[in-house]
């Protein structure tokens, strides 16, 4: 699956079926919902295969302000997401070989790949899990390759 398709990178938006934290700890191995995921890192792993961090989308407010990033409505607009609020979270990411199973054909595209946020989106996002990282509050969900 998926051969023909572009190596994402840092703030593509992908569909994904993300594996939350709290589902892993309790022994789940398949996320139970697909969403949009943003490329946090892309790096060559693996010979040349390339290894992916994603934060997930979420239209679930975060409890603690920091621990998400709003996306605005009109970046929201341009990838193709709904027009609810979403969140990017920043305090967990899931870690795989591209493509991977988990990687989903995004709702009207030919492909996983919804657009990209833009950098200074991008940007905010990758300081705030750095933050969170250094604080020792980011966990990183390895998923199946």
């Amino acid at each position: 699956m998926g051969g023909s398709w572009k190596t994402p990178e840092p703030a593509d938006v992908l569909s994904y079926s993300y594996l939350w934290a709290r589902e892993a700890a309790e022994g789940e191995e398949s996320g139970r919902k697909d969403r949009p995921v943003v490329v946090v890192v892309a790096a060559i792993a693996q010979g040349s295969r390339t290894q992916l961090l994603v934060a997930p989308i979420t239209h679930t407010a975060p409890e603690r302000p920091a621990d998400a990033m709003e996306i605005p409505f009109a970046v929201k607009r341009r990838l193709g997401l709904d027009a609810e609020r979403s969140w990017i979270v920043l305090t967990e990411l899931n870690r795989f070989i591209w493509p991977g199973p988990d990687v989903r054909i995004a709702p009207g595209q030919g492909s996983p790949l919804y657009d990209a946020i833009p950098d200074w989106l991008f940007f905010d996002v990758r300081d705030g899990i750095a933050r969170h990282a250094r604080g020792g509050r980011l966990s990183i969900t390895k998923r199946t390759e």
